[in-house]
């Protein structure tokens, strides 16, 4: 990358811990770019309370921290035609990573766009949300210089949705790099906090959004998982569909949100990461289980078989298709972790940030 005219990161749309995956796929990437590119020119803009959750990250890059604009959406949507317009305006190019670019925006821009969810499920949004999805997406898309997407999945759907150049959306996966065995709880310590017993353990990290489909895990355990000894946890946020985690069935654990390092220990302890998404963008847990040693059963539906390849157990969103997934893990459970290890080693965080890097060359071009 040349190094002459420098890049503006819009990351004002981030407020940690409520935006999701979207967080921790820039953050990865724009750590692995200053570990493949440490003079990479580029210059953050974002919130008071993202300088104070990613304080490693703003070490690394120089930094602009706006006004607080706190958990008010409309306002900081507005800073970006603004406040941001404003500060950028000897930019060379601007990445804006949240999946839309402001009203009033320089060009050129890079955009990150995440998904399509809101047009497979719109039931699943309000009509007022929709209709900003619907005012703001295409122009954001058709206006950029470079789309970047993190799955071919979601490339498709772009070109097709809004008839844009497949030339211009470009693949820039997520990237993970694997933590330290030292830094996941042991598994001693999370069965007797958590109530485990002895037995295997299944884990689902998700919050409990409607398409993640929490309720064919529990059916699964009413009806077909009779083993008195295993655990079904849930790990993850409170979403539209939390009530679909209730059961009667006391071997199932509902955790809420854990600590990473409860996370991972949980993962490298289960018997099986199951995941029975019926959407996603690209599935970081998919990974993340795979590179934690953890196998992996999980639907069949948008990305997720491009994402598994062949190191997971894939199957379709029906109760019968799961009934004995089980236990071809445990007749296969040595070759899925390897597959595993081997997929999940080719999504690393410096492979995306060789990704990202090439689109703002090409943004410049």
């Amino acid at each position: 990358m040349s190094h002459s005219r420098r890049i503006a990161v819009n990351l004002l749309w981030i407020v940690p811990g409520q935006v999701g995956g979207s967080e921790e796929y820039l953050v990865r990437q724009l750590h692995g770019l200053a570990d493949v590119d440490p003079s990479a020119a580029l210059t953050l803009y974002v919130q008071p309370s993202f300088a104070a959750a990613h304080s490693e990250l703003i070490e690394r890059f120089p930094t602009v921290v706006s006004p607080a604009y706190g958990d008010s959406r409309a306002r900081r949507i507005a800073s970006e035609s603004s406040w941001l317009h404003s500060m950028t305006a000897s930019a060379a190019l601007t990445h804006h990573g949240g999946g839309a670019a402001p009203l009033r925006t320089r060009r050129p821009y890079v955009l990150t766009l995440h998904d399509l969810q809101y047009r497979t499920f719109p039931q699943y949004f309000s009509a007022a949300k929709r209709a900003w999805f619907d005012s703001v997406l295409p122009r954001s898309v058709q206006r950029a210089a470079v789309v970047a997407v993190p799955t071919a999945y979601v490339r498709s759907r772009v070109v097709e949705t809004w008839d844009v150049d497949p030339e211009l959306v470009h693949l820039v996966p997520h990237g993970f790099d694997p933590p330290a065995p030292d830094r996941a709880t042991s598994e001693s310590e999370l069965r007797a906090r958590f109530q485990l017993g002895e037995g295997p353990v299944v884990v689902y990290p998700a919050v409990t959004h409607p398409h993640k489909r929490h309720r064919l895990l529990v059916e699964l355990m009413e009806r077909s998982w009779r083993d008195p000894a295993l655990r079904m946890v849930f790990i993850g946020g409170v979403g539209l569909a939390e009530d679909d985690t209730v059961s009667d069935d006391d071997r199932i654990r509902r955790l809420g949100r854990v600590t990473d390092a409860d996370r991972d220990g949980l993962l490298r302890m289960a018997e099986a990461m199951v995941f029975p998404s019926a959407y996603e963008g690209f599935g970081a847990p998919l990974v993340e289980a795979m590179a934690l040693g953890c196998p992996v059963i999980c639907s069949d539906t948008t990305c997720i078989p491009e994402v598994v390849d062949d190191a997971a157990v894939v199957r379709p969103l029906e109760h019968d298709a799961w009934v004995d997934a089980l236990d071809v893990v445990a007749r296969d459970r040595a070759g899925l972790i390897t597959r595993g290890f081997e997929r999940a080693a080719q999504f690393s965080a410096q492979r995306s940030a060789a990704a990202l890097a090439a689109c703002y060359r090409l943004g410049m071009a």
